[in-house]
């Protein structure tokens, strides 16, 4: 399984992903789920992934071969639609196939082995800074004011902090405070999800990747995120009034 957030800000977008995969109990490697591609002062684009690996990697594989200058590629490039709508369009289309060639079936069903979903965001010049979450059937929704951050693979333990803390004015440095609360949330509950983390922010505007960083199991902000974190909840859980039995 996997963990990864996208949030939309009114400063950019933060993009956290984990790195644990697994086939098994005795079968976890890591591997990267976080991809970047720029055109410096003309397109940024995040892509996150989830799901069958074989899978992601294929899709991720012919957006960089696709990505090549046209005389070497023959298919459209998502450093050159003139849209993120269209640089959603493109990568849900290469979902799409690649699960077709994988299956040999029209399209994926619920359970299909080959099934992955995808949160794409970055911004193209002209336009404003976009967040996508892609489905293996290769259709998309985008971020909005209502739905502002989305998220992939274990999602369920990670989403109270989300829900209750975000805030689209919040800094940078608040984002990451919270996205690791809401990893430490999941790794904590869910032994498929695991360190290292992979995090990019993006500034808006800025049109070429921002900062990139990666956090390493003994990362010491981490761990004190950590601890504090479960010491915050037991000191407000001790505050709160005992239920009475009648």
């Amino acid at each position: 399984m996997t963990y990864c957030v996208g949030l939309k800000l009114d400063r950019g977008l933060v993009f956290m992903s984990d790195t644990r995969t697994n086939a098994g109990v005795d079968n976890i490697s890591v591997f990267r789920k976080m991809f970047l591609w720029e055109r410096a002062g003309e397109r940024s684009v995040t892509l996150m992934t989830a799901g069958n690996l074989a899978t992601t990697q294929a899709v991720v594989s012919l957006l960089n071969e696709r990505a090549k200058p046209a005389d070497e590629r023959g298919a459209p490039s998502i450093l050159e639609a003139q849209s993120m709508f269209q640089v959603a369009k493109l990568v849900g289309e290469t979902l799409r196939e690649v699960i077709f060639e994988q299956s040999g079936r029209a399209g994926p069903v619920a359970d299909s082995p080959f099934s992955a979903t995808l949160i794409l965001g970055g911004q193209v010049q002209g336009g404003e800074p976009r967040l996508f979450m892609i489905y293996p059937e290769g259709n998309f929704v985008e971020a909005s004011a209502d739905t502002p951050f989305f998220q992939i693979g274990e999602t369920k333990y990670g989403k109270p902090i989300l829900v209750r803390a975000y805030d689209p004015g919040m800094s940078f440095e608040d984002a990451v405070k919270l996205l690791m609360l809401s990893f430490d949330s999941t790794i904590k509950a869910n032994l498929s999800v695991s360190l290292p983390l992979d995090l990019h922010l993006y500034d808006a505007d800025s049109l070429r990747t921002g900062r990139v960083h990666r956090i390493e199991r003994d990362d010491p902000f981490y761990e004190m995120i950590s601890s504090g974190w479960g010491e915050a909840l037991r000191a407000a859980f001790d505050k709160l009034p005992a239920y009475r039995l009648e």
